[in-house]
């Protein structure tokens, strides 16, 4: 064989040393891979994502309003059960328990979600300024260590009374000092990385606090941040029930859940299907919701998934 077929040059390529021999890896394509292989978390996604479409475009469509009673002196159509003209049947003044139980859940759902944002974002946002700073540390605990005493249910009942029924007076009541939990929450866990290596060689580089709070500590709190969420919805929602059930939650002229268990519940009796079917939704959206948001925080834990 001749010497020049038994040997191949190759051109040198001055940027093969940078590439990468292993697979593709993407963080979020990871985590939706380890959600969507739970049979559970799919089937509760469906149902969330149903309940929230159906309260949405239900109440649009049906022009429900708890104000409105079209059938106020017609007696036959009051507590007619269940059947397949009126699914969950009518009230005592004649409206359908089905267009009522969507544009409670919308509210309820607003309420929760909106709560959840406002809390959210401002507790992480100064908890990670917290639990990075020791000068706002010193000043942050002793307003933490006022609020924290004082019961959070009895608090905003008070609010409640002052303020009065409403909406945005609801969210108000909640949202005050519960972002204060979630600042606390995110301060420990930032605590816990904030003096890793990486971190001090960023602040002996001069790289500003706020770059190392976005770029070197807030990506390691998804998963716990997740977490908070899935904890907080089904709770706000719970806390709308019981204090529309009270009577100071939302107005008589707004829709709710809790204020139909509240209306409905002198009728268990008589009419129980009244009281057990906002009961029942309001029970499937706060363990569809859990079931989602624990599901969704363990697959964006990087330690589940790391290759």
């Amino acid at each position: 064989m001749a010497q020049e077929n038994k040997f191949v040059f190759v051109e040198l390529q001055e940027d093969a040393s940078e590439k990468i021999a292993s697979p593709h890896y993407s963080y979020w394509g990871s985590v939706f891979r380890r959600f969507f292989s739970s049979k559970v978390a799919i089937i509760m996604l469906v149902l969330s994502l149903f309940i929230v479409i159906m309260s949405i475009i239900h109440p649009v469509i049906s022009g429900y309003s708890p104000t409105i009673t079209p059938y106020i002196n017609d007696f036959s159509m009051r507590f007619i059960r269940p059947n397949s003209t009126y699914w969950f049947g009518t009230d005592n003044v004649g409206n359908s328990l089905f267009d009522a139980v969507w544009a409670g859940t919308a509210n309820s759902l607003f309420v929760a979600f909106t709560t959840v944002l406002i809390t959210t974002t401002l507790g992480v946002l100064v908890g990670a300024i917290w639990g990075y700073s020791k000068r706002v540390d010193v000043f942050m605990l002793e307003v933490y260590n006022v609020i924290a005493n004082i019961p959070f249910t009895a608090l905003v009942m008070v609010l409640m009374y002052v303020l009065g029924s409403g909406i945005w007076q609801l969210i108000f009541a909640l949202s005050v000092t519960s972002w204060l939990g979630v600042a606390y929450f995110i301060r420990v866990q930032v605590m816990i990385i904030r003096d890793r290596e990486y971190n001090l060689a960023s602040r002996c580089l001069g790289t500003p606090m706020s770059t190392i709070i976005l770029h070197n500590i807030l990506p390691y709190l998804i998963s716990v941040i997740v977490t908070q969420v899935s904890r907080n919805v089904p709770m706000y929602i719970s806390y709308e029930v019981f204090l529309s059930y009270l009577g100071i939650g939302l107005g008589r002229d707004e829709a709710s859940l809790g204020r139909m268990i509240s209306d409905y519940s002198q009728y268990m009796s008589t009419a129980g299907y009244l009281f057990w079917f906002p009961l029942a939704v309001s029970a499937i959206i706060s363990v569809s919701l859990y079931v989602v948001g624990q599901t969704l925080a363990d697959a964006s834990d990087p330690k589940t998934h790391m290759i």
